[in-house]
């Protein structure tokens, strides 16, 4: 039996080959979008990837399976459960609870688990040589290593109104079939932590059925009313990409078969293209971006989060240009990629495209917690905490505004005017990111909080 997890950290997404050795045949688990890594594994392991399979329809990815499919002939397997509202609009294998299929000598159960979504399927895998037991159950955003998939995503990030008590009163139901199983099976869940598809996600690559049964909240309450209302209470704002995934990973679009390769755009054409409404991505780190910025660009650092916040600030509809090192372009590209962002029509390594037309650049000033400690008391300052809800809750600076970053553009009209604003995140990464959206709407009287609250807390300041 082959087995292989390939894990992206900015998604914190898992997806997984599975094949058998002697017929040399792989089955990818829920791919990623640039396909070549499978791709390149399936060579150096001399497999041939012959089903392409999907545990739900993705809301925080965009699923490469149609790729995969058209890149090497392989069969899509995808569930057909949950409705005609939960149909894929494209060609493949229907799979419904039951039915069962071969990988070679891999064994695939399928298993309907709604709750996460309608749709959503796991897989119990066998290996039939060794023994006819199961071994493996690859749960999607079922179950993931101490926590469930959230069922809230349909209603608060694709506009499913009233779905999030019926999701979980499924989930709530399909954990208790997913206590059947023995303890020994491995689960490989598509998320790990850092992943905005539940609340409480482990940092661990896997677990067992044993070990969730004994540390996993969610099934350590055997209430239904009681389960529902912990498992809605304190979820994490849904990116507001998450709806067009949804939608993308459906429906029939353009396939893109390979990484895009952006081109160095000259002064002219990088002018040209941003008079034309082109959005500038600054992915330098945020003490380059802040201090020597070009004027209405978004600064949105490239490390693990990238994805995500250019998912929360990027207009798809709209041609986008990167600002980086050019050794980090392959990177960006396929961050971007990940989430649909493929209008990329180019890239720039410096501000020189702009400043050598002499046009002037922009900042935004630092200040330390210390300052505005001093300055709360004494000057007219207006504190902006961009953070998550649930980090707000546990701990603020006195009297802090609260929105969060992801949402700041739909509340740019509750802001003053006549008032310095200090923005704070947790440490200045999403602090920076608001910043830039702020001077793109004409806010000049900004700071940003260096170090944010983690430096405000660990100084011993006064906390609410």
């Amino acid at each position: 039996m082959f087995f292989r997890q390939i894990y992206e950290k900015g998604l914190a997404h898992a997806s997984y080959m599975v094949g058998c050795q002697k017929s040399g045949t792989v089955a990818v688990i829920d791919a990623k979008r640039d396909v070549d890594t499978y791709i390149e594994i399936a060579r150096q392991e001399n497999l041939r990837i012959t089903h392409v399979l999907e545990t739900h329809i993705h809301a925080d990815f965009l699923c490469g399976s149609r790729e995969l499919a058209e890149l090497t002939g392989a069969e899509m397997f995808l569930s057909d459960e949950g409705g005609a509202e939960w149909a894929y609009a494209f060609e493949h294998n229907g799979l419904r609870d039951g039915h069962s299929f071969m990988v070679g000598n891999i064994r695939f159960d399928v298993w309907h688990t709604p709750g996460h979504t309608p749709e959503h399927i796991c897989f119990l895998v066998t290996d039939t040589p060794a023994s006819s037991v199961p071994v493996m159950f690859f749960s999607g955003d079922f179950v993931f290593v101490g926590d469930v998939g959230r069922p809230d995503l349909l209603e608060r990030a694709a506009g499913y109104s009233g779905t999030m008590v019926d999701g979980a009163r499924q989930m709530f139901a399909s954990l208790q079939r997913f206590r059947t199983l023995p303890d020994h099976i491995q689960i490989h869940p598509a998320h790990g932590a850092g992943s905005a598809c539940g609340k409480s996600l482990g940092d661990v690559p896997h677990t067992t059925v044993g070990y969730e049964k004994l540390v996993n909240w969610a099934l350590l309450i055997h209430n239904e009313e009681l389960f529902v209302k912990t498992l809605l209470d304190g979820q994490p704002e849904p990116p507001r990409y998450f709806a067009m995934m949804k939608m993308l990973n459906k429906e029939l679009r353009p396939l893109v078969s390979a990484v895009p390769k952006p081109v160095l755009l000259d002064p002219a054409r990088f002018r040209a293209l941003v008079d034309h409404g082109a959005q500038v991505v600054d992915t330098r780190d945020k003490s380059l971006s802040t201090n020597a910025a070009i004027p209405n660009s978004l600064w949105i650092a490239n490390n693990n989060a990238l994805s995500t916040w250019a998912g929360w600030m990027l207009d798809y509809n709209q041609e986008i240009i990167i600002l980086g090192a050019k050794s980090q372009f392959d990177e960006i590209c396929r961050r971007l990629m990940r989430i649909g962002l493929d209008r990329i029509v180019g890239y720039v390594d410096s501000t020189d495209v702009w400043t050598d037309a002499h046009k002037p650049l922009t900042h935004v000033p630092w200040m330390s917690v210390a300052q505005l400690r001093e300055l709360r008391s004494a000057e007219n300052i207006y504190v902006l905490d961009v953070r998550k809800a649930t980090e707000f809750a546990d701990g603020h600076v006195p009297g802090a505004h609260h929105i969060h970053a992801g949402y700041l553009r739909d509340h740019l009209s509750e802001l003053p005017q006549d008032r310095h604003i200090a923005v704070m995140c947790a440490a200045g990464s999403r602090s920076t990111i608001a910043c830039s959206l702020l001077l793109q709407h004409g806010f000049t009287n900004i700071y940003n909080i260096s170090g944010g609250f983690d430096a405000w807390n660990a100084a011993g300041y006064e906390v609410e």
